[in-house]
């Protein structure tokens, strides 16, 4: 089995409807989110999953020198960031896409997948 983050993209900042076009779409979209994280947990592919709050109560700290910097904000500067995830262990990359689709689906946005470096075969 490996690990895999699928993570989730959406706007930098978001009203109350955390960026779906409306209440209603959002109430639906995490309906349909909460009952895919159902089935993850069911198959026994579950290990986390979250939301985050929206990049602009990010802080990014650099303790290279001598002091560490603290800097306001997202680490880049882009219309959208990183909104959420799920922390997946399955058997083969190709159930890890298979999820990420439905994921996706569930979500209404576009979802990356990466392995842990940990998962990975030496």
């Amino acid at each position: 089995m490996t690990k895999y983050m699928m993570s989730v993209y959406g706007p930098a900042e978001y009203d109350e409807n955390f960026g779906y076009a409306s209440r209603e779409e959002m109430q639906q979209s995490m309906a349909e989110t909460e009952a895919f994280n159902e089935r993850l947990r069911n198959a026994g592919y579950w290990v986390f999953a979250d939301g985050l709050e929206q990049a602009t109560t990010a802080a990014v700290v650099d303790a290279q020198g001598e002091q560490p910097l603290v800097a306001d904000g997202p680490y880049l500067e882009s219309k959208e960031h990183l909104g959420g995830f799920w922390v997946i262990d399955v058997p083969s990359r190709d159930v890890a896409m298979d999820l990420a689709a439905q994921a996706s689906k569930a979500c209404r946005g576009k979802v990356e997948v990466r392995a842990f470096q940990t998962g990975l075969p030496e």
